[in-house]
């Protein structure tokens, strides 16, 4: 399930054309991955822009994973939600296969905007003022909340139990020890690890939600870093998991303990993950969800 960890260093207009030249829908990644119908609090983020300049939005697709933390708000990625062009909208589906959905709609002639609203629910989005921050604390972190009405539509439309969220310091608390013990699983719609071919290396798939386990590697100030290794049968993050949910299950809990950011470009061995037990994260959420 390679997840779809979009770099940091990808905007979202190159991001857009790497999934454009994406295949069908199917794993995330072709090694231990395994689809995540149960994970119905996570999400894929979709968004409705103007991809051309005439001024008119023409083009929705799905861009980024993310998850419901309460009732009406999805927590994703910074760099998901910036780098867009003027008038851009933001959607959130949490059906299973986004891909398929949107397919479909397409193939009714729907416009751009009508598929937008039959495949995904609108919301507002709030990006971290603190964004793009530094290596030390990227303030990769965004939201997208959703009033009233757009939240009950959406769990009418896809019932849920929001994630829970870690307390603070909370993986410090733990200590390296433990959190090497723990099940680490990455879950998102991202597309698959690359594949090399007569013109380099292409990322396939996408669109479907999967979850893989992944190890812990290292723990700093605002990152996780989490193994990904075919080898030690693990899976990973890849190119549309961008914001996407890092669980840890500590005492029988699962907890939501970060959100994909980045990771080495083929998507064969790391996964850094921002920590939402972090002081800055925590400040950022604060304005939005009962924080723990």
């Amino acid at each position: 399930m390679r997840r779809s960890a979009f770099l940091t260093c990808l905007s979202a207009a190159t991001l857009a054309a790497v999934l454009a030249g994406a295949g069908p829908a199917s794993a995330i990644n072709t090694y231990h991955a395994q689809p995540a119908p149960e994970r119905t609090e996570v999400g894929a983020m979709l968004a409705l822009w103007d991809r051309d300049g005439d001024g008119v939005s023409e083009t929705i697709d799905w861009y980024c994973s993310g998850t419901m933390v309460d009732r009406n708000t999805f927590l994703t990625a910074a760099h998901c939600t910036t780098d867009w062009s003027p008038g851009v909208r933001f959607y959130v589906s949490l059906a299973q296969d986004v891909q398929g959905a949107l397919d479909a709609a397409k193939a009714e002639g729907l416009t751009p905007a009508q598929t937008a609203a039959k495949v995904g629910v609108e919301g507002t989005e709030h990006t971290s003022p603190g964004y793009p921050g530094n290596s030390a604390d990227a303030h990769d972190i965004a939201v997208i909340e959703f009033p009233d009405g757009q939240a009950a539509e959406l769990a009418e439309r896809w019932p849920f139990t929001p994630a829970t969220l870690p307390a603070a310091g909370q993986l410090d608390a733990l200590g390296s020890r433990a959190l090497d013990a723990a099940t680490w699983v990455v879950a998102g719609y991202g597309t698959e690890e690359a594949a090399r071919g007569p013109g380099g290396q292409t990322h396939p798939g996408g669109g479907v939600r999967n979850k893989a386990e992944v190890g812990f590697n290292a723990l700093n100030k605002t990152w996780v870093r989490l193994a990904m290794n075919e080898s030690r049968d693990y899976g990973g993050a890849c190119y549309g998991d961008s914001g996407g949910p890092n669980f840890v299950t500590i005492g029988g809990q699962r907890v939501l303990a970060a959100t994909t950011i980045t990771g080495d470009g083929p998507c064969y061995a790391t996964n850094v993950a921002y920590r939402l037990d972090a002081p800055t994260a925590r400040d950022f959420l604060d304005d939005f969800v009962d924080l723990p």
